[in-house]
């Protein structure tokens, strides 16, 4: 699967009831691939290529890692801990991620 393709299911698999009054923009850095960024505003989620001007998290990470989380073999907070995810801005904002897309 392709980092846009996974993108295109993370946006299908959005939870549009957990974003309702949220203004949040989460950024991906794909370290070998390029960056995408999501843009979660009240119950609705909208994905743009290349960075934001302002995201609240930036996610790092190479495209095996974003491909392990989404699918769901690969706990977000166990690859954080291994250093294969790093975030910048508002952590506790990624745990939220959880919530926002139904995973694997």
């Amino acid at each position: 699967m392709s980092v846009d393709q996974i993108f295109q299911k993370l946006e299908q698999n959005f939870n549009a009831d957990a974003a309702q009054g949220l203004d949040l923009v989460f950024q991906f850095d794909i370290e070998d691939d390029k960056t995408h960024h999501l843009v979660i505003k009240d119950g609705t989620c909208t994905l743009h290529e290349g960075p934001h001007a302002d995201p609240s998290v930036t996610l790092i990470m190479n495209s095996e890692t974003l491909q392990g989380i989404v699918s769901g073999e690969t706990d977000g907070m166990q690859a954080f801990m291994a250093g294969q995810l790093r975030a910048e801005g508002d952590m506790m904002l990624a745990t939220k991620l959880g919530e926002l897309f139904n995973m694997g």
